[in-house]
């Protein structure tokens, strides 16, 4: 997400860091540039203007902070008005309420809602510790349902059946109730989506609406369709209370222009971001961490939290202690640090999230990409348990069969055995004395101003 826009203002900014000091002409050359950025980004035109005159008053209205140069400063100055239009902190579900606390999904069809339903569920269950319960009031589409069931029995949360012939107020009260009975801390309504915003829809989910009183009313888009999505919003909002967005296909948007217009034009925070087709793949959105991301500065709060959540914390600190030991690090070891690469979403959501990256990403991502990911390790599941745990027994022979076993080249067995060789080296280096902590050290020195690492190596 942002690619093209990070591009963009990357190019733009790198113009202003050379300057001496900040004057009119060279913000507007700027501004001009960033402007052409926002538009190509598809976002709406009076969320364009608004942030062009915020930065151009808070560029031109300040003296340069003595820590800073000019350079550094605009970069600071875009930043804040980035946080400023996408709406400043993250707001968080609001779930205070009798329970159950019911949260309804609107949007149109074809937005990724029921999906969404499911991955909903799954945070609140795994991240909230709240037990759930799903329901579809979308008596339209009976795939829908059948859909949201499947989706339920994956993520461990509880399914109210209903059907077709059903009014969909009468699902959502039934719901409820049986939610109450059984002490069910959350429900999450899908309703039904048209292809269009029409009348015979609105009235039916304003019913719906009025019936189930939900706590939250969150509209669901598909970010790729640009500032569209905040249009469709503001339609919604207009009809219903919303109060809040989930903006999914996020991962699909190379512009951005949704993320940066639909809290400008709705009013509304932007909650969540679907990021994937995965039922783990939703994000809360945190406006300060995307706008380091759109301006290629990465985002290491979210990768931290991340890692603390996805990561086999029991194998890091038994591959520690091995190591410790002097006991050397083996293709077992490393087939388990690609899958902790994979659980944490793959190459592109690590390289997305480093600071420094910018338009390294996609160079990075043609080198080393998940499918490259994927072939290392058929490689090494190709191999003996005794090739795992000593390679450097594996001579040209077994090089062959391993390479057949895996449906790969010769080639690619050496390279891996080479990284793995290189993989080494770099794990003893991080049982030194002190090595980690200087690691963690150099990396905050990339962060982003007012990010920070939790204290590390005490």
């Amino acid at each position: 997400m942002f690619e093209n826009l990070t591009e963009r203002l990357s190019d733009t900014l790198k113009k202003v860091t050379g300057q001496a000091k900040l004057t009119e002409d060279n913000i507007s050359d700027a501004l001009r540039e960033v402007r052409m950025a926002l538009l190509e980004a598809d976002v709406a035109l009076p969320v364009v203007k608004d942030f062009i005159e915020g930065v151009r008053q808070r560029a031109l209205g300040q003296e340069v902070m003595r820590s800073l140069t000019p350079g550094q400063e605009f970069i600071r100055v875009v930043r804040a008005e980035l946080e400023r239009v996408m709406g400043e902190s993250n707001a968080d579900l609001n779930l205070a309420a009798q329970p159950p606390a019911v949260v309804m999904m609107a949007g149109l069809q074809g937005a990724g809602k029921t999906t969404t339903v499911a991955k909903l569920a799954r945070f609140l269950k795994e991240r909230k510790k709240k037990s759930v319960m799903v329901v579809s009031a979308d008596v339209y589409r009976p795939a829908a349902i059948k859909q949201l069931e499947t989706l339920a029995q994956n993520v461990g949360v509880e399914f109210f059946p209903s059907t077709s012939e059903q009014d969909p107020v009468d699902i959502a009260k039934g719901a409820i109730e049986a939610a109450r009975r059984k002490f069910l801390d959350v429900v999450i309504l899908d309703t039904a989506g048209r292809l269009h915003v029409d009348d015979a829809m609105m009235e039916e989910i304003k019913r719906l609406h009025q019936a189930a009183q939900p706590v939250e009313t969150l509209f669901v888009v598909d970010a790729m369709t640009g500032q569209d999505a905040a249009n469709t919003a503001k339609a919604f909002n207009d009809a219903l209370p919303l109060t809040g967005v989930v903006l999914t296909k996020a991962d699909g948007d190379a512009r951005g222009g949704a993320a940066l217009s639909v809290r400008h034009i709705t009013g509304k925070p932007i909650k969540f971001l679907g990021i994937g087709e995965k039922t783990e793949a939703l994000e809360p959105f945190h406006p300060d961490r995307m706008a380091s991301r759109i301006l290629g500065m990465g985002d290491v709060l979210s990768l931290i939290e991340e890692a603390e959540r996805k990561l086999d914390r029991e194998k890091a600190e038994k591959l520690t202690k091995k190591l410790k030991k002097g006991k050397s690090f083996d293709l077992e070891d490393f087939r388990d640090q690609l899958q902790q690469m994979k659980n944490m979403g793959g190459i592109a959501s690590l390289l997305d999230k480093l600071p420094g990256m910018g338009q390294l990403t996609q160079v990075a991502q043609q080198q080393v990409n998940d499918k490259s990911l994927a072939r290392l390790e058929a490689i090494i599941n190709s191999m003996t348990p005794h090739e795992r745990r000593y390679p450097d027994v594996i001579n040209n022979s077994r090089k062959r069969r391993i390479a057949m076993g895996s449906g790969t080249e010769i080639q690619d067995v050496n390279r891996l055995l080479k990284q793995h060789k290189q993989m080494q080296k770099m794990m003893k280096k991080f049982t030194q004395k002190g090595a980690m902590a200087n690691m963690m050290r150099g990396m905050k020195g990339m962060m982003p101003p007012g990010g920070g690492f939790p204290p590390f190596g005490r």
